[in-house]
């Protein structure tokens, strides 16, 4: 990487926080450490962390409400959380308020540091200082993946951060068809609470965003019982 990344863990544990710290420093990694979600906030926003692992049970504010907030400012900022919450209704809430993984506590070390490695990889305009694709554009389309800069017919369209992987997971297909199951695990590191309605909510979002006629679309296509395809 031409710069090191930073990540923010937010934890209300010291000893917890403190093991994390020492870790992903030893993995390379700039780390700041915040200990409520207020705390978390100020932090992204002084910060600009690559990445945040957000615990949720924090104090005063959750980390849901962290993560909505957050979404709310900076909807590209991969968000990994980590938590004692494991009970399925928990990680949908999560999904759903997007984040990225969803690890439950008690965790394996190197299993984290991985997945933190793979976010970074996969947000790498963010962590590198810069990214190697070129500006793609198709109809009155025009996005820039360096800059993470979506327009249409000149004015700027705002993906949320699945969303955004998912369409360039598709268009960088080139037309090939991607199965359901294919996107799970590449957009979603397919984590088994994410269901294969997931893609379909976020294909809608794409379409609803990004073409002329959300029902009638030219660019994200159905593939009947198979999944998707991208057309310029």
């Amino acid at each position: 990487m031409t710069r090191t990344a930073r990540v923010l863990v937010v934890e209300d544990s010291p000893d917890l926080a403190a093991g994390l710290r020492y870790n992903l420093e030893e993995d390379g990694y700039v780390v700041d450490v915040a200990g409520d979600g207020h705390a978390a906030l100020d932090l992204v926003r002084a910060a600009r962390p690559d990445l945040v692992i957000l615990d949720l049970m924090l104090p005063g504010m959750d980390g849901y409400h962290v993560l909505e907030v957050l979404r709310r400012e900076d909807r590209h900022i991969p968000v990994l959380i980590l938590s004692a919450r494991a009970e399925e209704s928990d990680k949908v809430r999560g999904f759903r308020l997007d984040a990225d993984q969803y690890v439950t506590k008690p965790f394996r070390l190197l299993e984290l540091l991985e997945r933190v490695r793979s976010l970074l990889r996969r947000s790498g305009a963010r962590a590198d200082g810069g990214a190697a694709d070129g500006a793609l554009r198709f109809g009155e389309i025009e996005v820039d993946p360096t800059s993470r800069v979506v327009l249409r017919a000149g004015e700027s369209v705002s993906l949320t951060p699945r969303a955004w992987d998912l369409m360039l997971a598709l268009v960088r297909r080139n037309g090939a068809v991607a199965t359901r199951l294919e996107l799970l695990r590449e957009v979603w590191g397919h984590r088994g609470i994410v269901l294969t309605r997931t893609v379909d909510s976020h294909i809608a979002e794409l379409r609803r965003k990004l073409e002329a006629d959300p029902s009638n679309p030219r660019h994200f296509l159905t593939v009947w019982k198979v999944g998707y395809r991208f057309e310029p």
